[in-house]
C-alpha cells in the first residue's frame, strides 16, 4: 500500500515537472488604435470596454505605430464608430445605443479580420 502511494506521488511529480518544461506560446502583438482627433466619446470610457472585451487591442497616441483609426462619435441617443484602415480606408462601421456595444463590434470586426502580412512580421 505505501510503495502505491509513493508511486503515485512520484508520477503525479513527474507529470507537473514535464508540464513546466513547456514554452508559453508568445502573445500575439497588440492591434493598436489611435482616435479621431474628431472623436467625441472619452478615449477612458473606450479603453474601459477594451481592457474587458477585447485585451489584444490598445490604444495608442503614436499614429505612425497603429494600426486602425477609430473615429467615435456619440450623439444623445446612439453611438456612431468608425475604423478605418491605415492608409486611411474605412473597413467598418456600427452604429449602437450602449457604448460597451459599439466597443464589442470593433473588437469582434478586429480579431475577425486579421491585419495584411506586414503587421504579423513587425
Amino acid at each position: 500500500m505505501r510503495t502505491k502511494i509513493v508511486l503515485g506521488v512520484a508520477l503525479l511529480s513527474l507529470a507537473l515537472i514535464s508540464g513546466a518544461g513547456y514554452a508559453k506560446p508568445k502573445p500575439a502583438l497588440p492591434v493598436k488604435l489611435v482616435m479621431s482627433p474628431a472623436s467625441m466619446v472619452p478615449s477612458a470610457d473606450i479603453v474601459k470596454y477594451l481592457q474587458e472585451k477585447c485585451p489584444n487591442v490598445a490604444l495608442t497616441l503614436n499614429s505612425k505605430e497603429s494600426d486602425y483609426m477609430l473615429d467615435a462619435r456619440g450623439w444623445p441617443e446612439r453611438y456612431r464608430f468608425t475604423l478605418f484602415r491605415k492608409g486611411g480606408t474605412a473597413v467598418f462601421a456600427t452604429s449602437t445605443v450602449l457604448l460597451s456595444n459599439a466597443v464589442k463590434d470593433v473588437c469582434k470586426y478586429v480579431n475577425n479580420n486579421p491585419l495584411p502580412a506586414e503587421k504579423a512580421d513587425k
